[in-house]
């Protein structure tokens, strides 16, 4: 009895003392900071920071400061340890803003996520339940108009139809729980496999991603993935290996019944199969220097044969004319996948406090090499990015400057290789498998189809401490706006510039980490001011609101 009491005692010691195994992605603040100390020289180089999520422990051995509290050891056998309360919570004034909040819903009105759960292991194997819920008030909002001719319609529904991306998630505010950030693992070495929930994020992007990052809810998916950096003769390798599933919102793009009725191709309710990989190389030889490559697959299910090929498409051919039959591709064209392949990379400059990344991507195959080569424009899109640290008076005290641009909209040579001067999809859009999204939000780049993005920002940093500001130029659904108006005079393109106040604050145990967006649109819904029509009346310029206030909770001492 007596020893049944110690070990209920040890658990509940461990159960009140402690903090995630994982580094969530996109958990506020946190991720955000460990990057940064990385760069002021105190966390390793040899963590990419290209496949997320990452594991404390590993961090830790880097990095001893206070902000961690208890964590399992790595030799340790048993252990069970609570997770910190996440709650996120968001308002838009006007209209939907803002991106990369997991499994919130593009929304006005009031918004909110709570997450919170445990992390157990026995031996090795470890389980995380980490359910998410989520609220928001999904108030109406002036979206696209009516007042638009049929060709202008048919441009907009064109993108719509080839992807999943309703202006409005329903008519009534939403609610809904999920497993969240949860997985079940058997880890062996530096590698683990599993099944999971958990928002994923491939690439070094910090405020978008071309492949995954937390702009969507996470997906059910088997993983094969490093726990870890794997030491070589060549260097450190991480990577993943995921089979999952991926579901649409099954709901009509805008909020108007009769143009959905008139040009939306209704989903079927099947739902998508997808199969991806992602390799991080640091090379002995440059150890600040990191190299990606990841490949995506998807499909409807009703498509997908019984081939190795079919399960695992990742391991295909890359040109084009490897893939012909009878002379041409429009026997494996029926099968529905859409590819996306992204190469990336990450440099480090710890000396100066600085670093640059960035990638591109592709989401058609190259009929050869040599097509590659000659267009390297067609179907692609980029980012890139820096981050600077400037130290001040103050020991951890420094001035954080950093900078994205992430560019979707397709290049100019689609004049050439689609007749009609009209271009035809973009990034994370396709004609069968629709838009690369789950339930609705796109699972990498989060600004919107086509979409162009800056990000700027300046703060002052002090560990967990932030004040700073933001300023952000996002040019909406820029293929669209060419395919409809490129050859019209007195059409300009849908811009909303921004401007952002940071704030965030460590108690203790308690985080706070908060931004306020004033956003002013600029021909908002192509509404143009500039000319005045039957179809175009003259509007003013829109002011809207965005708000995001996040709390995170640590339980323990």
């Amino acid at each position: 009895m007596k020893k049944g009491f110690l070990f209920v005692g040890s658990w509940l010691i461990l159960f009140l003392n402690s903090f995630s195994q994982q580094l969530n992605v996109g958990l506020p603040i946190y991720e955000e900071y460990y990057r940064r100390q990385q760069l002021a020289g105190e966390l390793g180089s040899m963590h990419s920071f290209m496949v997320r999520p990452l594991r404390l422990q590993e961090l830790k051995k880097d990095l001893e400061d206070d902000l961690f509290l208890q964590i399992i050891e790595e030799d340790a056998k048993i252990g069970l340890l609570t997770l910190p309360l996440i709650s996120r919570n968001t308002y838009n004034s006007k209209r939907p803003y803002g991106w990369g909040n997991k499994g919130m819903l593009p929304n006005v009105g009031f918004q909110t996520y709570l997450s919170t759960g445990i992390f157990a292991k026995l031996g090795f194997f470890e389980l995380q339940l980490q359910p998410e819920f989520v609220f928001g008030q999904n108030r109406p909002f002036v979206g696209f108009g009516s007042d638009f001719s049929t060709p202008i319609l048919q441009s907009r529904f064109f993108y719509w139809n080839n992807g999943d991306n309703p202006e409005r998630f329903g008519t009534s505010p939403n609610s809904r729980l999920w497993w969240g950030q949860s997985s079940a693992k058997l880890n062996f070495g530096a590698f683990a496999i599993g099944i999971s929930t958990e928002n994923i994020w491939w690439g070094p992007g910090q405020f978008n991603s071309l492949t995954f990052s937390d702009n969507a809810e996470g997906f059910p998916h088997i993983t094969l993935e490093t726990r870890k950096p794997a030491k070589t003769f060549l260097g450190n390798f991480e990577g993943q290996l995921i089979v999952g599933r991926l579901e649409n919102s099954l709901l009509p793009p805008t909020q108007i019944d009769f143009l959905n009725q008139r040009y939306f191709e209704d989903f079927d309710g099947d739902w998508r199969y997808l199969n991806g990989i992602s390799i991080s190389y640091n090379p002995i030889f440059l150890p600040n220097l990191f190299f990606g490559f990841s490949r995506t697959f998807q499909q409807y299910n009703s498509l997908k044969g019984d081939k190795f090929l079919d399960w695992f498409p990742i391991f295909e051919v890359f040109q084009k004319e490897g893939l012909f039959s009878n002379g041409n591709s429009v026997s494996y064209d029926s099968k529905g996948q859409d590819q996306q392949v992204v190469v990336s990379f990450r440099y480090l400059v710890p000396s100066a406090k600085f670093e640059i990344y960035g990638e591109y991507g592709r989401r058609d195959h190259a009929f050869n090499w040599r097509e590659f080569i000659l267009n390297p424009e067609h179907a692609r899109a980029y980012l890139i990015g820096f981050q600077k640290l400037i130290a001040l008076n103050k020991l951890a005290d420094y001035l954080q400057i950093r900078a994205e641009y992430t560019h979707q909209q397709e290049s100019v040579n689609r004049y050439i290789r689609y007749p009609g001067l009209i271009g035809n999809q973009t990034w994370h859009t396709h004609g069968l498998a629709r838009g690369f999204v789950n339930r609705g939000e796109a699972l990498g780049v989060g600004a919107g189809v086509g979409s162009n993005v800056i990000t700027f920002e300046i703060s002052k940093v002090s560990k967990l401490h932030k004040r700073g500001i933001l300023l952000e130029r996002l040019a909406n659904h820029q293929d669209f706006f060419y395919r409809a108006f490129g050859r019209s005079s007195g059409r300009q393109p849908w811009i909303d510039y921004s401007f952002g106040l940071l704030w965030d604050q460590s108690f203790k145990n308690l985080t706070i980490g908060s931004k306020a967006q004033l956003i002013s649109s600029y021909n908002y819904q192509w509404q143009s001011n500039l000319s005045s029509s039957r179809d175009f009346p003259q509007k003013k310029l829109d002011l809207a609101l965005y708000l995001n206030l996040n709390l995170l909770y640590r339980f323990g001492d």
